[in-house]
């Protein structure tokens, strides 16, 4: 497995199955552009796209920067050999070389193989916090 950035809306669409819903490519492209947007992908032995994680750097001017873990995907027949921890751990390597000083994420409390990726990558739960949100487009893929 090797694990590549990605810099093409072709190599994203290319990876269009790990994604929760077909990339957009207007979205796709505004994402590439950000030099503090960063997309991984992972391939196995015969070229495929097997994984992916999304980071986005985030700055305030009393904290530094740190490193927020959008979203993890992996493919199903790839699942459960390590490659998610993997995603994690070049997403966090990535983050020490931009000068994060951390780097987080929030997943659902019931999403178990969420969970387990992120402990084995390393990842220590701090708090139980409540996530509000706030829809500010009817249709999402407006955006």
């Amino acid at each position: 497995m090797r694990i590549e950035r990605a810099t093409a809306v072709a190599e994203v669409q290319r990876a269009a199955d790990l994604f929760d819903a077909p990339p957009l490519e207007a979205a796709t492209r505004r994402f590439l552009s950000e030099p503090t947007h960063h997309l991984l992908l992972a391939y196995d032995d015969a070229d495929r796209p097997v994984g992916m994680i999304s980071g986005v750097e985030t700055t305030h001017p009393d904290k530094g920067t740190e490193m927020l873990v959008y979203e993890l995907g992996v493919a199903p027949v790839a699942r459960l050999q390590g490659i998610g921890a993997a995603l994690v751990e070049a997403l966090a390597e990535l983050a020490r070389r931009n000068g994060c000083y951390g780097m987080w994420v929030a997943t659902e409390t019931d999403n178990k193989a969420a969970l387990a990726t992120y402990r084995r990558a390393g990842a220590l739960e701090e708090m139980t916090f409540t996530l509000l949100s706030w829809d500010l487009v009817e249709d999402p893929g407006r955006a």
